[in-house]
């Protein structure tokens, strides 16, 4: 399977913009290849007057298993202007609805992107998990403020801290979900994508700004977080962590 762009399929239909990352043999580990792609299409469908929705969506096991740590050590920018970085950015500047469907692994960034999200979906076998401490790194994508809003401290501190998983109920009895699904969820959130798409596109734009008055506040904390990052990892315990990976791998 391609590690590049074209492991992102976007599709357009009735009002929705559906990103579908597709590396299944990697877990939809992202590379940063993807994340630009993933970026460039959020930024297309929002200058695009016949989207009013955007869904992003994974495989069958896998809505991703976080970043590529083979791409990742590659080290071609800096964290604070890596494609990662411009993926998140673009999410956080998005003016149009997000909505996630999970199945399978949503480790990392396959995590914490949902946390931008407008609405989410998940089937009962999606496992969550952000286990940045344990790579020696540190939060991203704003969690480090995200998480402890929707769950509160003491749990913010097993998911981050002590990177526990959790199961899509608790992600769901925590806000990180709507629902969980049981059958097709892909299907499930393509429809409430296409029932928020018929909606009055003014309307519905100007009630999501309404609602999300905190950009600013979450792109400085990706900063924040991106500084942080970029120092850990190239950190001596960090790269011995990487070492021991990619020589499993």
């Amino acid at each position: 399977m391609s590690t590049s762009a074209d492991a992102i399929v976007v599709t357009r239909n009735e009002g929705v913009a559906r990103i579908e990352i597709n590396r299944p043999a990697k877990r939809n580990a992202l590379t940063g290849a993807m994340y630009l792609a993933m970026a460039e299409a959020i930024t297309r469908a929002n200058k695009d007057d016949d989207v009013g929705v955007i869904m992003i969506t994974g495989q069958p096991g896998a809505f991703s298993a976080g970043n590529d740590i083979g791409d990742f050590l590659q080290g071609r920018a800096t964290f604070e202007t890596s494609p990662a970085i411009v993926f998140l950015k673009a999410l956080v500047l998005s003016h149009k609805p997000l909505i996630a469907a999970l199945d399978g692994l949503a480790i990392g960034i396959g995590t914490t992107m949902v946390l931008h999200c407008d609405l989410a979906y998940a089937s009962a076998r999606t496992r969550f998990h952000m286990p940045f401490i344990d790579l020696a790194l540190v939060p991203e994508a704003a969690a480090s403020l995200l998480v402890p809003g929707l769950c509160g401290i003491k749990t913010a501190s097993q998911m981050l801290l002590l990177g526990e998983a959790f199961d899509a109920a608790s992600a769901e009895r925590h806000g990180i979900i709507n629902a969980v699904v049981d059958g097709d969820v892909v299907a499930h959130a393509a429809a409430v994508a296409q029932r928020l798409a018929a909606k009055p596109r003014t309307a519905l734009l100007a009630s999501r700004a309404l609602l999300r008055t905190d950009s600013h506040k979450l792109l400085e904390r990706i900063d924040r977080e991106a500084e942080a990052f970029a120092e850990r990892l190239n950190s001596a315990e960090a790269k011995a962590i990487f070492a021991a990976f990619m020589a499993k791998a």
